[in-house]
């Protein structure tokens, strides 16, 4: 059946500003004081890179930002980033005792505060290492790769990152909307990043550009490789080439394009007026569809084969396209794409859940129209890397296979890889969680590699 959310939301009213306004200096403070300073904080157990939440949270309290900033960056690179975008509602939130009387602490606001106010106030100095321990190449600039930067960068490694992309941040810049993490907090995190001395090189692709092996000839020490799934995933039907079947993470960085005024709003792939139906049910398929709404879509309907309780996205993310006019049909699993120069509909047979949960086809078939339609259905690693170096092995599924000791390294000696290119695609903080281990896997190679070269 399909839900068409109705709602008194003027679809006008929908633009690419940031939607969440964050707190005040007075609204910070009082949600800080709040917290209960636990023996045993849950909270921080519930957070991948175990960020010192009760810590920075009591040094706010107490009106001390800087004190409270600097707590934050002894775990996080990316601070104004995480408290925007990261899955609180599952992970450190969720896990605050308060939950249970259904008043939790709203911690990713408060970490996001403690960045705006630090960063708009000049608040923390950096302070650049001087001597570098060792040289290191760090391939891609989204949340993995800044997160090995910093982390190096701090310790006292000579960073430079390599950037295919004119700006770097990687999914950060071309993959998430504005309207949901503003550029200019990602530049402004970079920013901070280069302060420690981190080198960026953009519009430079490995593999055709410059090779692995190339890097090594330069001088690096080691390489990490933190090039995220930059292939979309296809699905096998009829009509999947006509004109008008689009990928979502193509969809989204040609209008983050068009935004930046690199491309000429003509060149996004919906346009005003067209009926988009958007298959998927993660937070990229949300953020595609809330982005055909802006862009000028007619209509646009989320098409999953399973149920509502099934999604994979935020349940944020889902309830806040619900309100903004995305429709949603469900037990729907697509059959075959409609037209004949174009795509002008999806096709679709109906399902129906057993009692124990399994899907079954109804033979019953029905179609969507529409213009665009938009693939959400995840992704996976390009080979572009691994194909022009040797020795890197990679998985039945072209991910990238990495040893545990020391943490992060391929099966080629100084090459590391961590991020979305090791696992399957996840979140920011899940992926700046394996990048810090990774980060303290090649600090130890390069440290071990020279006392042996000194001895």
């Amino acid at each position: 059946m399909l839900i068409d959310k109705k709602s008194n939301f003027d679809k006008q009213d929908l633009t690419f500003d940031e939607l969440d306004e964050g707190f005040s200096t007075r609204e910070a403070i009082s949600e800080a004081k709040r917290c209960l300073n636990c023996p045993k904080p849950l909270c921080r157990t519930g957070c991948p890179i175990e960020n010192e939440i009760p810590g920075f949270i009591q040094s706010l309290a107490k009106g001390n930002v800087g004190e409270a900033s600097a707590i934050i960056s002894r775990r996080s690179n990316l601070p104004a980033v995480c408290g925007r975008v990261c899955p609180h509602e599952k992970q450190c939130e969720a896990a605050c005792i308060l939950n249970k009387k259904g008043c939790g602490i709203k911690i990713g606001k408060l970490e996001r505060f403690i960045a705006d106010f630090d960063a708009e106030m000049a608040i923390s100095t950096v302070a650049k290492p001087q001597n570098a321990i060792g040289k290191v190449a760090v391939i891609g600039s989204g949340p993995a790769g800044l997160t090995v930067a910093g982390d190096l960068a701090k310790s006292g490694f000579a960073v430079t990152v390599f950037e295919g992309q004119a700006e770097p941040g990687g999914v950060l810049m071309y993959g998430i909307p504005e309207f949901r993490l503003n550029k200019d907090v990602v530049r402004r995190e970079i920013r901070r990043i280069e302060q420690y001395g981190v080198v960026f090189q953009t519009g430079v692709v490995i593999g055709p550009d410059i090779t692995v092996d190339q890097l090594f000839a330069d001088g690096f020490d080691a390489i990490f490789i933190g090039t995220g799934t930059a292939l979309p995933r296809t699905l096998d039907l009829p009509g999947n080439t006509l004109p008008g079947v689009i990928q979502a993470t193509y969809f989204l960085g040609m209008v983050q394009l068009a935004n930046n005024g690199g491309l000429n709003q003509k060149e996004i792939p919906v346009h005003p007026g067209d009926k988009v139906v958007v298959i998927g049910a993660g937070n990229v398929a949300m953020d595609a569809a809330r982005t055909a709404l802006r862009v000028g879509a007619s209509n646009v309907t989320v098409v999953y084969r399973r149920t509502e309780a099934d999604i994979t996205a935020l349940r944020s993310e889902y309830d806040e396209a619900k309100q903004e006019g995305v429709n949603f049909q469900w037990l729907a699993s697509p059959t075959a794409f409609v037209g004949n120069k174009k795509v002008t509909g999806l096709a679709y047979e109906i399902q129906q859940l057993t009692d124990n949960n399994q899907l079954l086809g109804t033979g019953q078939t029905a179609v969507l129209q529409a213009d665009k339609v938009i693939l959400a259905i995840g992704q996976r690693p390009a080979a572009r890397i691994v194909s022009s170096t040797t020795g890197i092995e990679v998985s039945a599924s072209g991910y990238v296979i990495t040893k545990e000791r020391p943490y992060g390294m391929t099966t080629r000696k100084g090459v590391f890889a961590g991020g979305d290119v090791v696992h399957e695609p996840a979140t920011v903080v899940l992926a700046m969680k394996e990048a810090k281990k990774v980060a303290a896997g090649i600090a130890q190679y390069v440290e071990a590699k020279k006392l042996i070269e000194e001895c």
